[in-house]
């Protein structure tokens, strides 16, 4: 080897030791920055990096939960939410004619192809097309494949019997959420709690199969049953309206509760509105009146009094009084509503103060009791205070505060018969149902409960105890003098051949509503108890300001309870208590094969043998 050579061999030599070296170094010092990189994740991001992970993980499924049906107390439905879509146009994703579309869609939309072609071709990115579209129909346009067309699902809330039971159901809003009757007192019940569900999916975006929430997959099909009768309800409201329409009443209120559990059968207010069209009524009729609303309640409060006299041991059911047709209590003249056409009337049994409706005997049994001792027992029943009803908005009745009806001697005497303080119609029809259940202060209700789709008790709300207030012994009693009212008193309009109720008709003049005094309008009502013996419902019927020389209680009111009735009858089979009533006015035909003898044929006569006598009217 030549010496110049051997110096360049060793530069060569060092320079490869050297670049060994730095590559060393430099793995060296990456496995360094690997491993403080890794811990960095591994300890220190750790967390942050597990929870978005998740989250891209995790995905939340969003399906139709439908709000639950509501039923009536045999299964037809009242309310229930079905899937409708909205149709949005996107016209830059046209791939056909704006024409042609409008042609393919005109059938379905049932629209003008004309009208469809104005809103295709508008320019804007997306435009809505149509709204509340069914199922079927958004089927129809999916299957067209139309590029540029889009179906967006939403709720919607259908009442298939229209406004058949609108003042108790209520409606829902456009957000879904309820706003009146049931529908916004019972939210809780009605909406589903399993709204979203979160599920892990894989990356690229499919749901992960076994990673799916136990119960997932579960439908609940619970529906809310309510006790409203559909059948009774229709009945009430036709023969409501045409009572309101023969007197041009300014509106009217239908109740029927059954006095063994306190369930309302019906309960109609008019006029009404359509919640499936609840933006084109006016906002007044959302609210039920007949719980919201007081009103003094007349004469059909009499009964009520009796029953506490009879209960407080100041009078006897045989005790007799003398109705001298007008009296001065405190300055205050009371008169009985025919003072002028009959005077004085004489002595007068309890029940026959019923069957005349008159004022003067009733304010004689209340003066039988000290006043504390006639307040204490109006609060007992519930005077001043709520009934309970599982409805929104109740207002408390109102009674007047005790050291004013203790100091003057006017207001237990128009108390009496039924004025002086006000109450809601369902407060009076909650009164009523203690003399028809024995002495019971119920609470009326609405909801039966929420039942599975075999019909089976799934959930049923808690309802207070009913607290005894009264003797049974005592409102037999006055059940049987309520029953002459209807049998042969003021609430005759009532009856009905073969079948005993108790009644009671009531026409009280309207508290004027800026304060003190009464308006020159009336409000008329009848309650029945059917049947009188063993009772199984409560009937009010109350209509505000008809007009006419001949609207009272007995001529507006009692024929709506009567019609009612007559329709719970049928629909339940109830046989008749007084068979042979119904069998004698059954007309015996002749045969028509026999032809009869000169001397079988009579003479018909001009007036009907079982015409019954005209009712005296109840003006109080």
């Amino acid at each position: 080897m030549q010496p110049s050579l051997l110096p360049r061999h060793i530069a060569t030599a060092n320079l490869f030791k050297r670049r060994t070296v730095l590559i060393w170094i430099i793995l060296a010092l990456s496995m360094i920055g690997l491993i403080v990189r890794l811990v960095y994740l591994q300890v220190v991001t750790s967390p942050d990096l597990l929870e978005k992970a998740r989250r891209q993980q995790m995905y939340t499924l969003r399906p139709f939960i439908p709000r639950r049906t509501i039923t009536d107390r045999k299964g037809s439905v009242l309310a229930i939410d079905r899937p409708v879509y909205t149709l949005f146009a996107h016209p830059h994703l046209y791939k056909e004619k704006p024409e042609e579309i409008a042609a393919k869609l005109s059938p379905i939309l049932r629209r003008p192809t004309e009208k469809l072609l104005n809103v295709l071709n508008r320019d804007t990115t997306s435009t809505q097309v149509e709204y509340w579209l069914s199922e079927e129909n958004a089927d129809l346009i999916y299957n067209l494949r139309i590029d540029g067309l889009d179906l967006v699902q939403q709720r919607h809330r259908l009442y298939p019997q229209g406004d058949l039971a609108a003042e108790v159901i209520g409606y829902v809003n456009v957000d879904h959420e309820g706003q009146a009757g049931i529908e916004f007192s019972h939210e809780n019940l009605l909406e589903r709690a399993d709204q979203t569900q979160s599920v892990a999916q894989d990356g690229s975006g499919k749901l992960i199969p076994n990673r799916i929430p136990a119960g997932m997959l579960q439908s609940d099909r619970t529906s809310l049953q309510m006790t409203i009768d559909s059948r009774i309800q229709r009945t009430a409201r036709q023969i409501l309206k045409q009572q309101m329409v023969k007197f041009s009443a300014k509106r009217g209120s239908v109740i029927v509760m059954d006095v063994r559990d306190g369930g309302l059968l019906t309960l109609v207010t008019e006029p009404t509105y359509d919640p499936n069209r609840y933006y084109e009524s006016d906002v007044k009729l959302f609210k039920n009146w007949a719980v919201s609303d007081l009103y003094e309640p007349g004469s059909t409060f009499k009964p009520i009094n009796v029953a506490i006299a009879i209960e407080a041991g100041a009078i006897q059911p045989d005790t007799v009084f003398n109705d001298e047709g007008a009296l001065t209590i405190g300055g205050w003249p009371v008169a009985n509503f025919d003072y002028e056409q009959v005077g004085a009337v004489g002595p007068l049994s309890i029940s026959q103060i019923l069957e005349r409706s008159s004022n003067v005997g009733m304010v004689h049994i209340i003066q039988r009791m000290k006043p504390s001792v006639y307040y204490g027992w109006l609060e007992r029943i519930g005077l001043g205070d709520i009934s309970n009803i599982d409805l929104p908005a109740e207002t408390p009745s109102a009674l007047k505060p005790q050291e004013q009806f203790l100091e003057y001697v006017i207001e237990p005497a128009t108390a009496a018969f039924g004025q002086g303080f006000s109450l809601t119609p369902i407060q009076m029809v909650q009164l009523h149902g203690i003399l028809a259940s024995g002495g019971k202060l119920l609470t009326p209700h609405v909801v039966k409960g929420l039942i599975n789709e075999e019909g089976e008790e799934y959930f049923q709300p808690k309802l207070p105890t009913p607290r005894q207030v009264i003797s049974p012994a005592t409102t037999q009693k006055v059940l049987e003098m309520m029953t002459n009212v209807v049998e042969k008193g003021t609430g005759l309009p009532a009856r009905i051949p073969g079948y005993r109720i108790a009644g009671k008709t009531g026409t009280a003049q309207k508290a004027s509503t800026t304060g003190g005094g009464y308006m020159n309008a009336k409000i008329t009502s009848f309650v029945g108890i059917f049947p009188s013996k063993e009772p199984r419902y409560v009937i009010l019927a109350v209509i505000d300001e008809p007009i006419g020389s001949d609207a009272f209680g007995s001529t507006v009111a009692a024929p709506i309870v009567k019609a009612v009735i007559e329709d719970i009858i049928v629909s339940e089979g109830i046989p008749p208590s007084h068979p042979e009533e119904v069998i004698s006015k059954i007309p015996i035909l002749p045969d028509p094969t026999v032809s009869p003898s000169p001397q079988d044929v009579k003479p018909t006569p001009n007036t009907s043998p079982s015409a019954e006598p005209k009712p005296a009217r109840d003006r109080t």
